[in-house]
Order: C-alpha cells, then structure tokens, then sequence
C-alpha cells in the first residue's frame, strides 16, 4: 500500500510538470505556428515518453472525484483556470485577481441634516424637489435623516444636493 501511495504521490508530481510543461508549449506555440489540427488517429501514434505514458496510466485509474482533486490541485498550485477558454492559447491567471467596478446609475437621496435657522429654506427647497404640501414636506424636514428622491440619475442627485447645500442643508447620497 505504501509503495502505491508513493507512486501515485510521485505520478502527481510528474502530472503537474507535465501540465505546467503542456502550459508552456501551448503558449509558445501560439506564437511561434499556426494552430494544426491532428485527427486522433493521428495523434495516437505520437510517441511519448515513459514518464508520460506512465502518468497516463495513472489517470486511467484514478476515480472521478480523484480527477477533480489533482485538477483542483493543479489549479492552486500553477495558478491557472481549467474552465478558462483555450483560444489557441492557454494563460495564467494572475496572482490577485481584479475586481470589476461597476459604476452607479441610480442614487438615492438623503436629507441628513441641516441648521435650525435654515429650516425655511430648506422646506422650501424640498417641497419644490418631491412635489409635496406644505404639512407633508415639513414632516419630512423635521424627520431627518429622510429621503428625498429614491433611484434617480446622478445629474439629478447633484442637482438636488446643490439644491439643498445652498439652502444650508446636508444631503447624502446612496
């Protein structure tokens, strides 16, 4: 049992330089010749080496969940993707990976905040901004932090926090 192990462990070894070493090649060959295409009929009697035919072997024998451990293993260790598309070409993955960063369309806009003695003001803004009376709009101002306008452009969300800003008002916006 000791001497499978060994085997096995040593077959994985040689299997990711075999794979590291297959990574390579594609590459270089994507730069160096154009893509052939060889029938499998063709391709089998390609000769290999005792080493490959030998971890070939190896993986003949391994079970399904196996696989996918040595392909899992793979992965970490060279650092490449197994599901990436080869387009020709087979890359690494690089070491951190970059977030995508979308950008925002809709904000929501929140009074925060704003001085007593620019109260007037800024009801007065608010009511223009949300259409609202006069009781409605007031108890909205004196229920800070509020709402003012939910999912709207941004150069409706800067237009309205210049609004209130002028006023003596402090908007965030979400």
């Amino acid at each position: 049992p000791s001497s499978r192990c060994s085997v096995l462990v040593s077959s994985v070894t040689m299997f990711r330089s075999f794979a590291l070493l297959a990574l390579v090649a594609a590459s270089a060959s994507a730069f160096v010749a154009p893509a052939v295409r060889i029938s499998r009929v063709a391709a089998s009697r390609v000769a290999m080496s005792a080493k490959t035919d030998a971890i070939l072997e190896e993986l003949k024998t391994m079970t399904l969940m196996e696989a996918a451990e040595l392909v899992k293993g793979i992965e970490e260790t060279f650092g490449v993707d197994a599901s990436a598309p080869s387009g020709g070409m087979m890359m690494a993955a690089p070491a951190a990976a970059v977030a995508v960063v979308e950008e925002k369309t809709e904000f929501d806009v929140i009074l925060d905040s704003y001085p007593a003695d620019k109260k007037i003001a800024v009801l007065k803004i608010v009511r223009t901004i949300t259409g609202l009376g006069l009781k409605e709009a007031k108890d909205l101002v004196e229920a800070v932090p509020k709402e003012l306008k939910m999912a709207c452009s941004k150069s409706d969300a800067d237009e309205i926090k210049k609004q209130i800003e002028e006023a003596g008002g402090k908007v965030v916006m979400k």
